[in-house]
């Protein structure tokens, strides 16, 4: 072991968790659930992967700041241990590395054992602490999270539904982008927000606070992270309404040979026991699922046809 090694800062977080070791370990390995599953996870993006290695670009809060790095992973399913290494990281972070390991535990269940080692650019005293801190709190929110979908089993999939909406416009694409960009605007520009914070967290990450208004006259306020990436605008609400355990979506604008497709997408985890709450004594898993898909359907719908029209417009 080098001296740099030597000199790490380290961590180690456990918890039990009543589900196989075969089921948490598919939960941790793929990342694309992440963001759904992990608070901290925002978005995550595979920019290479093969049978046993990945590269990945992340986008996660840590003490409540946006950060993005980029990490590699071995993934070992016969040991039921995922290492994972920053290649590129967010300062104050000077290097950052671990490992998920899954046991099977006595009783059929598992204890898995998250640990972390990492440095600070310079050695920095303050920079170690926070650093410290955000690995210690993301750390048990994953485990806790990890916990609860594993624990819903097969309930997982029924809880989760993905569903998207396009629309076709005859204008520009960097003006369609830019609509669903400028959120600020929104509050002028689409009938259903009554009101809209925006502010830059970085280079192409923003954080919304957007009150919108259902067909009832109800208005409800979320708070979301959002990031652009390429021609995607990717989010994730960080606040959500009751119905919703988890919510992350994609704005994408791409252009054909004579028009623009704009396609908005959504990724949703309801929270089964708001379900009655919210819809009634007697509802169903799949009735939550068709309301959550009929109202956030109808909003991302609403947007597009504005940006649509605005495009349009302006092409005209």
């Amino acid at each position: 072991m080098t001296i740099a090694e030597d000199a790490k800062e380290r961590a180690e977080h456990r918890i039990d968790i009543a589900a196989p070791p075969s089921v948490v370990y598919g939960l941790v390995a793929d990342v694309t659930q992440w963001p759904v599953i992990f608070s901290p996870t925002v978005h995550v993006e595979v920019l290479e992967r093969s049978s046993s290695t990945e590269r990945l670009r992340l986008w996660a809060l840590a003490n409540g700041e946006v950060r993005t790095w980029i990490s590699r992973r071995w993934l070992n399913p016969e040991a039921q241990r995922i290492e994972f290494r920053q290649e590129i990281c967010s300062p104050p972070v000077a290097a950052m590395g671990g490992t998920w390991t899954i046991h099977p535990a006595a009783d059929g269940g598992s204890h898995i054992v998250l640990g972390h080692d990492y440095s600070a650019v310079g050695g920095d005293p303050a920079a170690i602490s926070w650093i410290a801190a955000a690995v210690d709190r993301n750390s048990q929110a994953e485990l806790a999270a990890l916990r609860e979908a594993a624990e819903l089993g097969q309930q997982l999939d029924e809880l989760s539904t993905d569903f998207e909406d396009s629309v076709e416009i005859a204008g520009d694409a960097q003006t369609v982008f830019e609509f669903l960009y400028q959120a600020q605007l929104w509050p002028e520009r689409l009938p259903h927000v009554s009101a809209l914070e925006l502010e830059q967290d970085g280079p192409d990450v923003q954080r919304m606070t957007m009150s919108t208004r259902a067909p009832d006259g109800s208005v409800h306020t979320t708070e979301s992270v959002r990031a652009r990436v390429g021609d995607r605008i990717v989010y994730k609400q960080t606040v959500t309404p009751a119905l919703l355990a988890a919510h992350t979506g994609t704005w994408t604008v791409r252009a054909g040979t004579n028009s623009v497709i704009a396609t908005s997408a959504h990724r949703v985890l309801l929270r089964a026991e708001a379900i009655p709450e919210v819809l009634g004594a007697d509802a169903t898993i799949s009735a939550a699922r068709d309301a959550v898909r009929k109202a956030l359907g109808a909003n991302s719908m609403t947007t597009l046809q504005h940006a649509k029209s605005f495009a349009e417009q302006r092409h005209a």
